[in-house]
């Protein structure tokens, strides 16, 4: 796998010579369980073929039971300056419930470990919604992040996703189904408890301390390019849409034939808008409709004013400097809203 990684590196065909980058993230998986040689090999040829800005923000994700003392020093050393960390919960039994590999104790460990390391910036993951989780329970995880200064924090409602062992136990009434009443209420909690304690809301999943933003992922909301390797992997240049294939075994055979095998579409204008409505609304910045009526034209622009205004009534949207931002309770109704702004 990862001699087929460095080779679809190599392969790549990139829009420019000495190409500055200024994120770089290893995630899709579980690269923590990599070994450092593994993990630097693929790092090196990344350097081969890109130029890495001065302040370029390397992420690996990790998962708790992975990180020890000596793991980080390595890291460190060959340049990650981020981790993103699946902790999912600070609960022994939920962590049971979902079926997690560490435990509460690996959870609150790591963060000391990564903090007693020198490193300043990581994030981590946290579920809300699962039938274990009572709302006393959802603020000790919450109280635990401030408590702890954690710089950066990911929130997900749990979903169950069809043909899953969770999706079967569930439907064998082995386990309880989630509560979607019970996910809306701890979700309003949360937007509550980090607002008070200095976090930025910047977008609907995501709360960072000032200035500790995702670099990597608010690229992605802004609609910048990027460049993806790996199985599955899907990569943007703005227009075009890309993915390789996610069969590991056919992925690897397939670059041992020298050939990068993958699908593509050209996103149509219409799509490109509809891309820009669904993630700007999800930010704190907003949809901002002078955008819109450069790129797009005024009639689209008009439009989208016009659909919106019924939920400016609503209360779930507001509009400031000509930009739409979501409320509180439009949070709640992000994809919807988003869905019936769409062309």
């Amino acid at each position: 796998m990862i001699e087929a990684i460095i080779k679809e590196i190599q392969l790549a065909e990139l829009s420019s010579a000495n190409e500055i980058i200024s994120t770089l993230y290893f995630g899709g998986g579980t690269p923590s369980i990599l070994t450092i040689d593994e993990l630097g090999s693929i790092f090196n040829s990344l350097q081969k073929r890109f130029v890495f800005a001065d302040d370029i923000e390397i992420t690996l994700e990790a998962n708790p039971d992975d990180i020890t003392d000596g793991k980080l020093k390595d890291w460190k050393n060959i340049g990650i300056n981020r981790f993103s960390v699946g902790i999912q919960s600070f609960a022994e039994e939920e962590l049971k419930w979902m079926n997690r590999a560490h435990n509460a104790e690996e959870s609150l460990i790591c963060i000391d470990k990564i903090k007693a390391s020198g490193f300043t910036n990581f994030s981590v993951d946290l579920i809300y919604g699962s039938p274990l989780l009572s709302d006393e329970y959802w603020k000790r995880n919450v109280d635990i992040v401030i408590e702890k200064n954690i710089p950066h924090v990911s929130c997900y409602a749990l979903t169950v996703e069809p043909k899953t062992a969770l999706a079967k136990m569930i439907a064998q009434h082995k386990k309880e189904n989630v509560d979607a009443e019970k996910q809306a209420r701890q979700f309003l909690l949360l937007m509550d408890w980090m607002q008070q304690t200095g976090y930025e809301h910047y977008e609907i999943s995501n709360f960072a301390k000032p200035g500790l933003r995702s670099k990597h992922n608010s690229s992605y909301w802004r609609g910048e390019p990027y460049y993806a390797f790996g199985p599955a992997a899907h990569s943007f240049d703005g227009k075009r849409r890309r993915w390789n294939i996610a069969n590991n075994s056919l992925y690897i055979q397939s670059l041992q034939n020298n050939v990068i095998h993958f699908e593509e579409e050209i996103l149509t204008k219409t799509q490109q808008l509809n891309e820009y409505i669904m993630t700007s609304l999800r930010t704190i910045e907003g949809l901002a409709l002078d955008h819109v009526n450069s790129i797009f034209g005024e009639e689209k622009s008009s439009k989208i004013k016009e659909v919106s205004s019924k939920h400016e009534l609503t209360g779930k949207l507001a509009v400031i400097d000509r930009k739409l931002i979501l409320t509180k309770e439009g949070k709640l109704f992000a994809d919807g809203i988003a869905a019936d702004l769409f062309f």
